[in-house]
């Protein structure tokens, strides 16, 4: 518990130091660690060692969402027709 105390105490300073809540500055890490577990796994799939459907059950979002990434970082996946 003192490991959860400090992170608390940390953001609390951080907080005071800039002007951010702290609301504000956890989602900010949220951001950040999601986005570091994409590109995690963004190299993983470019190799072809993992698949969507494992990424986005590790990720918890939908294969729309990642679609939507791949495209958003420009890269290339296989895009199936609608009919």
């Amino acid at each position: 518990m003192s490991n959860l105390k400090d992170i608390k105490s940390e953001i609390e300073k951080y907080a005071n130091e800039s002007n951010l809540t702290e609301l504000q500055i956890v989602q900010k890490l949220e951001k950040h660690y999601f986005d570091k577990k994409v590109n995690e796994n963004l190299k993983l799939y470019k190799k072809g060692k993992k698949k969507v459907s494992e990424i986005t059950k590790d990720l918890k979002i939908s294969p729309r969402k990642f679609y939507a990434i791949l495209e958003k970082k420009k890269i290339e996946h296989k895009k199936y027709k609608k009919e």
